[in-house]
Formats: structure tokens, C-alpha cells, sequence
């Protein structure tokens, strides 16, 4: 399930470059993103639990998209 709408990554990919940009290519950049963005989160919220904390912290997050 899709959670980044399509006309954001739009905007970024033309803001690199890009003239046109297919629905097709929106819709495969969200989903690696998406994909990416749960890694990390996955790995920020097991680094919480192992501080013993239920709340992901700032550093949780950086230090986990350090690892992936």
C-alpha cells in the first residue's frame, strides 16, 4: 500500500533534471523510497527497544539509515 503521493517525487525528479517524467518511473522511485524509509524505520524501532525505550528517537533514525 502506497503511502507518498506521486506529485512530490515528480517535483524532485524534475528539480534534478528531469523534463518529463513517466507515471511509471513516479511510481517505481515512490516504492523504493518506501521500501528504503521501512527499512530504516524497522531498524530505528529495534534500536529503541534495545535501549528500552517505546519511543524512536531522532537518533534511532540516524543512526539506523547509517546501517542500511
Amino acid at each position: 500500500m502506497a503511502v507518498l503521493p506521486l506529485a512530490p517525487l515528480d517535483r524532485i525528479m524534475r528539480k534534478a533534471g528531469a523534463e518529463r517524467v513517466s507515471e511509471t518511473a513516479k511510481t517505481v522511485l515512490r516504492d523504493a523510497i518506501e521500501d528504503y524509509a521501512e527499512k530504516i524505520s524497522r531498524r530505528a524501532v529495534d534500536l529503541a527497544k534495545h535501549a528500552g525505550r517505546k519511543t524512536v528517537l531522532e537518533e534511532d533514525v540516524k543512526l539506523a539509515a547509517k546501517g542500511v
